[in-house]
């Protein structure tokens, strides 16, 4: 007699390609050792790369777009449908919605926090709704088994903000990354780049303001703002203003590796990150990084590598350090734990909760 592997199904609410479908398409294609991998998304692109790359993905109407009631209702069904042992959602709206969904299931819930942030004002932008949010996931969190948080500094702003009770589990499991086989020695040279949101907390404008700083002393440095969102033309006009327009490039939503591969460094100068993929990505391809020490980020990265946004100054003088020493630029730190890693530290935690 064949045993089936137990099913997880995984809910996100977002139908994009941004970091936490990065996330899922990882964790699909080295899968969770001793489950089966099911995932529950509004149609979109990251549904058909998942079923492109031969995962077990059903769409429906479970995003924020599609109202709390729809989300509940095609949750339930697909929760009632597949009889899955664990419900593992992702981002906030999600949450609540399988925290909802689940009632009477007997499926363990599990979530994973890849968004907060110390000051919830950096996503809710008024202090009324940064406390109704935080009450709304306190109460949410009475039913859930684990959470997952993919940094240190993750889980303390969850114990912090969202009082788990004791019976649940807060675990830390870091984004993984695979190394190349051969890191890349790579030339000296100032191609500066970002791959980031055009979202506030992103500080985009912090960024073109330091490389205005670099350019008036390294003539031939380049920038480009690689991706998408509500503040792009702002950014575009302040680049026009300070003049940078001829060394500054905004493609849109671009593939990551081949931007690493003829960048420099990668600056970040967000408001706050949990554990970004960028910094991980460019890492492993040996290009410098500099960011902001907030969140996880300083535990990717060595404090020489890390700079208050609000100094151009400084932001200019650890760009061009790492871009012309390449000796300077950092590493990926000894331990980081790869996808598969990743994968099997997410099943430990899925075993905790079903025993």
């Amino acid at each position: 007699m064949v045993l089936t592997a137990p099913l997880a199904l995984w809910v996100l609410p977002v139908s994009d390609l941004g970091g936490v479908a990065r996330h899922v398409l990882d964790v699909t294609e080295v899968g969770i050792p001793g489950y089966r991998v099911a995932v529950l998304c509004p149609p979109g692109p990251l549904a058909d790369r998942l079923r492109a790359g031969g995962a077990d993905v059903t769409t429906g109407p479970v995003g924020p777009e599609h109202g709390g009631r729809s989300a509940l209702i095609a949750t339930r069904a697909a929760v009632r449908e597949r009889r899955p042992a664990v419900v593992h959602s992702h981002l906030s709206w999600a949450d609540v919605v399988t925290a909802a969904a689940t009632v009477g299931s007997g499926t363990a819930l599990v979530s994973t926090e890849h968004g907060i942030a110390d000051d919830d004002l950096v996503y809710h932008r008024t202090v009324w709704r940064s406390r109704a949010k935080a009450a709304l996931h306190t109460a949410r969190l009475r039913r859930a088994d684990a959470v997952i948080a993919v940094s240190e500094a993750t889980a303390r702003s969850v114990r912090a903000r969202w009082h788990p009770g004791r019976s649940t589990r807060v675990r830390v499991v870091r984004n993984g990354v695979d190394p190349l086989p051969h890191r890349e020695q790579r030339a000296p040279g100032l191609h500066v780049c970002s791959i980031a949101r055009f979202a506030p907390e992103k500080r985009l404008d912090a960024l073109v303001r330091a490389f205005a700083t670099l350019a008036a002393t390294h003539p031939g440095a380049r920038l480009t703002l690689a991706g998408t969102g509500a503040l792009e033309e702002p950014v575009r006009r302040l680049v026009d203003e300070l003049g940078l327009a001829d060394a500054t490039e905004l493609p849109g939503h671009v593939d990551a590796a081949d931007l690493l591969g003829r960048s420099d460094v990668l600056v970040q100068l967000s408001v706050w990150e949990n554990c970004s993929y960028s910094l991980l990505d460019a890492l492993v391809h040996g290009v410098g990084v500099v960011a902001t020490p907030v969140g996880g980020n300083t535990e990717i990265l060595p404090s020489a590598a890390l700079v208050p946004h609000d100094e151009p100054a400084a932001v200019a003088d650890a760009v061009a350090r790492q871009g012309l020493e390449p000796s300077t630029r950092p590493a990926l730190p000894a331990g980081w734990p790869t996808r598969a890693q990743m994968c099997a530290d997410i099943a430990q935690v899925y075993r905790e909760v079903r025993t």
